[in-house]
């Protein structure tokens, strides 16, 4: 094989991960050319709504899956926590490279914390992830959907439409954005759970390709495929889409596997959280089991419900 060529959002974001891959898979297998392809996903096309008013996380990753299938590319380079837990026949999920920093950060040109805002100051998210844990710390702020890509995110803050927002810390140190921002900080995990697969990459692959399994392969952290496979697991069990608040995630510590989750509806109340904790020889069905507990205790119902509610200002216009 002579030739790679990886399949990519053409986003800021998305490009800097394919050129990292790029240049690991060149540094590898020095008598590989790898090209990049990029592809406007229609999620990146759909600006103005949040991403459960348009489909979900499958919009930011059909047109790379389309491009592999039909032979224009050989390997999808994705920000994991946008890859739907369902992969089409005929691709695979088959590497995930070890995961960075997961945190959210607080962003501000105004106030140096979550806990220095005064009541009733307005902060920016469109994840309901975000909204459900912001809202139980301090239900006194004002939360204001923010969409855009991140360049426009960080503009309207720093036009004053917000006193803060919160977005995922990699995302911003990759790209160097932090610098120009008065008051940054990250957010503790235990504060602000992150969602599935946050700050790591999955590869995705035709199944049937060989050569291509054994490069993706050489991308891939064992740790971190066990972590994200305990997560997407929980997540296909429970049923969660985009339009309910989910928070989930696994560490290892040394022999034993840890996974929690969190779920409630977008105002912060009925909130459900959770712990599960397994030997990493006897993990396999972690995920499933955690989802399982939740769905005793009304899960179902209660992510029925905050669907029902999100967004639901926006409901009208969907399609």
């Amino acid at each position: 094989m002579k030739e790679l060529i990886i399949a990519t959002r053409a986003s800021d974001l998305a490009l800097w991960q394919a050129y990292h891959i790029q240049d690991r898979i060149e540094a590898t297998f020095p008598d590989i050319k790898v090209k990049i392809n990029k592809i406007v996903s229609n999620g990146d096309k759909i600006l103005d709504k949040p991403l459960a008013l348009i489909g979900g996380k499958g919009h930011f990753t059909k047109e790379l899956e389309d491009a592999i299938l039909a032979g224009e590319a050989h390997l999808a380079v994705h920000s994991l926590k946008d890859v739907p837990t369902y992969i089409p026949n005929g691709l695979e999920l088959v590497a995930i490279t070890k995961r960075q920093d997961q945190r959210d950060v607080f962003l501000s040109h105004k106030y140096k914390s979550l806990k220095a805002l005064p009541k009733g100051a307005v902060v920016g998210t469109t994840s309901l992830r975000r909204r459900m844990q912001i809202a139980k710390i301090r239900p006194d702020l004002i939360l204001k959907d923010l969409r855009g890509n991140v360049n426009t995110r960080l503009r309207k803050l720093a036009e004053g439409q917000y006193d803060a927002i919160i977005l995922a810390y990699i995302g911003l140190k990759r790209l160097d954005l932090l610098k120009d921002i008065p008051f940054t900080k990250k957010l503790k995990l235990h504060k602000m759970i992150p969602p599935m697969g946050q700050a790591a990459l999955g590869i995705e692959i035709v199944t049937n390709n060989d050569k291509v399994r054994e490069i993706a392969m050489t991308l891939n952290d064992s740790d971190t495929f066990l972590c994200t496979k305990m997560e997407r697991d929980f997540i296909s069990k429970i049923g969660a889409g985009c339009s309910a608040p989910v928070a989930c995630n696994a560490t290892i510590d040394e022999d034993v596997i840890n996974l929690e989750a969190m779920i409630g509806y977008p105002d912060g109340t009925n909130i459900m959280y959770k712990t599960l904790t397994a030997l990493i020889s006897h993990c396999d069905e972690l995920g499933s089991r955690l989802a399982d507990d939740f769905i005793l205790d009304g899960a179902i119902e209660i992510l029925e419900k905050a669907e029902s509610i999100a967004f639901k200002d926006e409901m009208p216009q969907r399609i």
